[in-house]
């Protein structure tokens, strides 16, 4: 058993604000003018955390320092503001003022709970719903924060499920899809997973003022071991679902699906080569903005499989080292980026690289009126 990390205290919080001025976490800038801007996770040359915006050409605009490993972020519905989740089982959420506009938050974890790297925000950008463990009772919360209150917590509402991992609002503005992994974790014992042999993964709908789950789908018993992990929506407003195997290597499972509100969850079946290439692990999933096309990356397989939405064909099956982020780029296209610090571009094979070691994640920014 090892003993838990350090909580966020007030010295940790003046020093964070020291090294990003102050007041000013970041420098103005206009997001959503030229090209693409996209934030990100990342780790620094000299081996700090940060998180990072970058264009499109993978130069990066500028970085905010992070307390420990980020994971997913979060953009408010407006595009100038961004909240960046630590990386399982952290205790932070780094809120970023894309405009430079505002002191930084630290949101400091609840007592008895972490985050699980990912949420969201409500249509009006007033709450932050966070993915976290209630780990004194082992079960996944939705924790609720008030953005206009310097983000207190003001509540939280059961998953229905173990290990929540990502968390998305549908179109609706009043639902919440939110990937329960079904994996039993305890910060005493760091990132061990404790009860691989009894997981139940689910897909369960929230109601993001009530907290009641108004529909809820698993996988098959057979499949109980296929931890869904990662979502994103397309513009029928179907959710896609990545996940990670947990059973033995050897076995060649389906690893992403798709889900239609009042039926049964839906697995993709990838060609041999494709599903080999993911290595039993989706760490990113994303939509083209047409919607005609799906994306997803591993970084165990150093792998882009990249495959129509309403045809399942595939399309590009891209070699990318330590591959993690994924997100759209232009009308049809996707960008990937690696923990070795390079980018790609899955529709021209145009490859960047730069000096930061990408994390999980790449979200796209876009500011809206």
């Amino acid at each position: 058993m090892t003993g838990r990390g350090k909580r966020l205290n007030r010295r940790t919080v003046l020093g964070l604000m020291a090294a990003t001025g102050g007041a000013g976490l970041l420098p103005r800038l206009a997001v959503g003018g030229e090209g693409e801007t996209y934030l990100s996770a990342c780790r620094n040359p000299n081996g700090a955390y940060a998180a990072a915006l970058r264009d499109s050409n993978g130069g990066i605009v500028f970085s905010a320092p992070l307390p420990g490993r980020g994971h997913g972020c979060a953009i408010g519905p407006d595009g100038l503001t961004a909240v960046v989740f630590a990386r399982r089982p952290g205790e932070f959420a780094a809120v970023l003022d894309i405009q430079g506009e505002k002191s930084s938050h630290l949101i400091q974890a609840a007592k008895q709970r972490h985050f699980y790297g990912h949420g969201c925000f409500s249509p009006d950008g007033g709450l932050l719903y966070a993915t976290e463990n209630a780990y004194d009772v082992s079960e996944g919360r939705i924790g609720i924060y008030e953005t206009g209150a310097a983000y207190r917590r003001v509540g939280e509402f059961p998953t229905g499920g173990i290990g929540p991992h990502e968390a998305l609002l549908l179109p609706d503005g009043e639902t919440i899809v939110v990937a329960n992994g079904g994996i039993l974790t305890h910060p005493d014992y760091g990132r061990q997973k404790l009860n691989l042999a009894m997981m139940e993964p689910s897909l369960a709908y929230l109601d993001r003022r009530s907290g009641r789950i108004v529909e809820q789908v698993a996988l098959p018993a057979s499949r109980h071991q296929l931890s869904i992990r990662h979502l994103c929506l397309d513009i029928t407003g179907d959710v896609w679902f990545g996940c990670q195997y947990e059973g033995r290597p050897d076995d060649l499972m389906p690893l992403v699906g798709s889900h239609r509100r009042g039926r049964p969850p839906a697995m993709i079946d990838l060609p041999v080569t494709a599903t080999h290439a993911l290595k039993n692990y989706v760490g990113s999933i994303a939509v083209n903005r047409s919607g005609t096309r799906l994306a997803a990356t591993s970084s165990r397989g150093g792998a882009v499989i990249v495959w129509e939405t309403v045809t399942h064909r595939l399309v590009n099956k891209i070699g990318l080292r330590s591959a993690t982020g994924i997100a759209p780029a232009g009308p049809s296209s996707f960008t990937a980026t690696s923990g070795s610090g390079r980018s790609i571009d899955t529709a021209t094979g145009r490859r960047n690289r730069s000096d930061v070691r990408w994390d999980n994640h790449l979200t796209l920014v876009e500011t809206r009126g």
